[in-house]
């Protein structure tokens, strides 16, 4: 048997906040991060909204990066590397007291986002700031993390397979510790109009905080969102030894690949209800044994009714008193972090025994019927939970945590 796997340290950056606290308080609140897109000048695109990180970002994280480094970080670079160092503060780790060749960084990366909005995207730094490998390299560089160090890409579900990764090196005994989630940023002309040529976005311009629905009857599509979710994962021994706070045990996962279409999920959810089947049947958890569950709910049609057929297949009568919720209803689809974010949420669920609520809830979907948890959160008991990522590509992932 395997290593038991724990989450020492925990990062947010989103339009809901700069740090997990604020993450959290906004997410509780039932808060919308979307608002007009600012990073550019959206007139000509027929989406004009997006969740973009807080305007104090850059001079937030000129604390942490070195201005001749900073130079050579994308915005979404940078993102990760801010969100990186604080969870590793967070979880209270002394590099000089570990072995830093059984420590990895593994994370989820789409782009470094070194697209036309990005300032001073110039011909000098452009190689550096485009490798898509920048991100874990910057945090190893930082750090002298001497272990493996890579990115993974498989669209929306990145970070959720780069998490699943760092599990498995610390279950096999390879590491002891794994820096582990994602960053992204496709708030730019190109990759919104690109989007809205897949009809895939919502075009709800005028009412910016109403505009990601999931679940909801009249849904429009996904709302762009952006930022960084970052996980620190350890062996239960190595944080014992160092006393380590544990927020909560990553108790296993599944990840999938539908091989069915390059952008649509599999018919009814097929292929949504074999990733969650396998992952509760990787961990050793009963689905009866299910509490809550983070869904993908990206407020698109065929997603939205796919997943909830997976679920009612999955758990059958008893999926109606399981709550489901979207924290994309809040801090829109940031895409490669969007697996990390959410993980991270599903953690602080079971740190605080309380759902946070999927908003814009006010137009249900009689298709859809399961306990989304309209509008407020909600005080629940929850001892085991998952957290959906199926992307483009037919990437699925599903992670499975515990109360420690």
């Amino acid at each position: 048997m395997g290593r038991k796997v724990v989450i020492t340290g925990m990062n947010i950056i989103s339009s809901l906040g700069l740090n997990l606290e604020e993450n959290w308080n906004n997410l509780a609140a039932g808060k919308s991060g979307v608002a007009p897109i600012s990073l550019f000048d959206a007139s000509n695109c027929e989406t004009k909204i997006a969740a973009q990180v807080p305007a104090g970002f850059e001079a937030y994280a000129s604390t942490f990066c070195k201005k001749r480094t900073a130079h050579q970080m994308t915005r979404v670079t940078a993102m990760a590397f801010v969100c990186a160092s604080e969870a590793i503060e967070l979880s209270g780790i002394d590099f000089n007291a570990v072995d830093r060749r059984r420590t990895a960084v593994i994370m989820g990366v789409v782009s470094t986002g070194n697209s036309s909005v990005e300032k001073g995207a110039a011909s000098r730094n452009r190689i550096i700031k485009s490798m898509s490998n920048a991100i874990p390299a910057w945090i190893s560089l930082h750090y002298g993390i001497e272990g493996p160090s890579y990115s993974v890409n498989t669209a929306c579900a990145s970070s959720a397979y780069a998490m699943g990764l760092g599990y498995d090196m610390i279950r096999s005994g390879s590491a002891d510790i794994v820096v582990t989630g994602g960053a992204d940023s496709t708030i730019n002309p190109e990759e919104i109009n690109s989007f809205n040529e897949m009809y895939a976005l919502s075009t709800r311009n005028d009412a910016p905080r109403k505009a990601s629905r999931p679940f909801s009857r009249d849904r429009d599509g996904f709302v762009i969102g952006e930022g960084a979710g970052i996980m620190i994962l350890e062996s239960e021994e190595s944080a014992s030894k160092r006393n380590a706070p544990v927020i909560a045990e990553f108790a296993g996962y599944a990840v999938t690949s539908e091989a069915y279409n390059i952008m649509a999920p599999k018919k009814d959810g097929e292929g949504m209800y074999e990733t969650m089947k396998l992952a509760l049947a990787n961990t050793g958890v009963d689905p009866s044994e299910v509490d809550y569950i983070n869904a993908h709910g990206t407020s698109t049609m065929l997603n939205d009714l796919y997943e909830t057929m997976a679920i009612k297949r999955l758990f059958g009568d008893r999926a109606y008193a399981i709550p489901v919720t979207s924290s994309k209803s809040m801090m829109g689809h940031t895409i490669a972090a969007a697996g990390a974010i959410e993980a991270a949420i599903t953690a602080l669920s079971i740190r605080y025994q309380m759902v946070t609520p999927t908003i814009n809830y006010d137009d249900p979907d009689p298709d859809l019927d399961l306990d989304y948890v309209p509008n407020n959160s909600r005080a629940h008991k929850i001892n085991v939970a998952i957290s959906n990522s199926f992307a483009f590509g037919g990437h699925n992932a599903t992670i499975v945590l515990k109360k420690y």
